[in-house]
């Protein structure tokens, strides 16, 4: 370590109840060594991939072998880190998530498909491959696997079925939450701009502005609901699994699409979180748990998903309601070690001990550097990435955590590591040249789709 960066490090903070409190100031040599881990992290769990599982969804990194979601492999490795590679400049990682794509994917095959995950993952990968490189055969791809997946929407309400046969078009499992029914709206919608055809995007919309007008008195969601019905079948409401990203998409397909329906669906829920969640603690503002129905509390739980709205609420222009979120999310990373995926934060006690290698708490950094300069948030950025080089990486790639606080490892690396955790590592620490914020939109596994400049009012 030289003698300059050594200085920054000591001076760097003091963590007060976890809280970053910078002293000194980030320089471009030290973002510089960041970019240079980022990408050799890339590099290497690329290389434990393609050693151990070529042509497979995931590679189990312990145990050195691949496993497929599926009946059959749905190349989501792949998929998901091409546009990562090509935006690191890692080109020999690119070309070969390329090849993999172009000589081994097709959607004939006998796969009942989780619509929400291949559309986040796969899909949007297809079509921000396109755009990036303009190549038709990602186009072709994407088309025939949103195709497949159209007999979803399928519904008394809109609202999709959650799982779909890609070639027999069979359907179940009518009890859907708002995250996998909103979270279609960007893929399915810029599949539209694309193709020219307007089904998909009118069936998306359909969807999440079902979920919205299912509200409650109060303007929260429940986060279970039948799709036939249309009867929620959990009141429990907050910004966790299964509601998180239903809200990240009314903000963000209102940026992509510039309709209108979506900014009022956004502000009026965006305002009941903001008045029924929030609890101010001397450690920062985590978001519980509450009735749909009454804003009633019904726990204090928080964790590694929801992380995100900290760089959700920056996105959208609110950095006063993100910082003190980011100090709550920075608490619960520095407090364990690593975060865990679910605490109580009324007590500091772990729910669920496990780190499987998220982005979010990295990707709010990212958005509230990018909103306010503040070097406390490329500090907090590399306390995390220096955290999960230290103890998730393995010989041969990146391991998920067992327990955060013994920091024993998981056989799982999954793909949204790739595209997701080492792409805002990056973009944290490089210049802001290399992702413009008013061009292109991140969907929730951080694929870029480019804005249509339109009617935004």
């Amino acid at each position: 370590m030289n003698k300059i960066f050594l200085f920054s490090f000591l001076c760097m903070t003091c963590c007060i109840n976890g809280q970053a409190q910078p002293q000194a100031a980030f320089t471009l040599a030290m973002k510089d060594e960041m970019i240079t881990k980022v990408k050799g992290a890339a590099s290497h769990a690329w290389a434990g991939y393609m050693a151990h599982a070529w042509k497979m969804d995931d590679l189990e990194p312990l145990t050195k072998k691949g496993k497929n979601w599926y009946k059959h492999s749905m190349l989501m490795t792949a998929v998901d880190a091409f546009d990562s590679f090509v935006m690191m400049g890692l080109t020999e990682e690119a070309e070969q998530a390329k090849d993999l794509i172009f000589t081994a994917v097709h959607y004939d095959i006998d796969n009942e498909v989780q619509v929400f995950e291949v559309t986040i993952r796969v899909l949007a990968g297809l079509i921000t491959a396109y755009e990036k490189e303009g190549n038709p055969i990602f186009l072709k791809l994407a088309k025939d696997l949103g195709d497949r997946m159209m007999p979803a929407f399928n519904t008394p309400t809109g609202m999709p079925y959650r799982y779909v046969n890609l070639r027999t078009g069979r359907i179940r499992d009518s009890i859907n939450n708002p995250a996998e029914i909103g979270t279609l709206m960007m893929e399915f919608g810029q599949l539209s701009r694309h193709t020219g055809n307007n089904k998909y995007y009118a069936a998306a919309k359909k969807a999440i502005m079902a979920v919205y007008n299912k509200r409650s008195r109060i303007g929260l969601a429940g986060e279970g609901i039948n799709v036939v019905t249309g009867k929620w079948t959990s009141t429990r409401s907050h910004i966790s699994g299964y509601i998180d990203s239903y809200y990240e998409y009314l903000y963000k397909s209102w940026l992509l699409f510039g309709d209108k329906d979506f900014k009022k669906a956004f502000k009026v829920h965006n305002s009941s979180l903001k008045k029924y969640l929030p609890v101010n603690t001397a450690n920062g503002t985590f978001m519980r748990v509450v009735d749909m129905n009454t804003g009633k509390q019904l726990a204090t739980t928080y964790g590694a998903l929801d992380a995100f709205y900290a760089g959700l609420c920056a996105f959208a222009g609110d950095v006063k309601t993100a910082k003190p979120i980011q100090e709550a999310n920075y608490y619960m990373w520095t407090k364990f070690g690593l975060e865990p995926e679910e605490f109580d934060f009324s007590n500091d006690s772990i729910r669920s001990a496990s780190y499987i290698l998220r982005p979010e708490n990295i990707e709010s950094c990212f958005y509230l550097y990018r909103k306010t300069k503040d070097d406390k948030y490329l500090w907090m950025g590399k306390r995390m990435v220096d955290d999960i080089i230290q103890y998730c990486k393995t010989g041969d790639a990146y391991a998920s955590l067992k327990d955060v606080v013994t920091k024993e490892k998981a056989n799982s690396m999954q793909s949204f590591f790739f595209a997701e955790t080492l792409k805002y590592a990056y973009l944290l620490f490089a210049e802001e040249t290399a992702f413009n914020l008013q061009k292109e939109v991140f969907n929730t596994e951080a694929h870029p789709f480019k804005i249509i400049e339109s009617k935004k009012q």
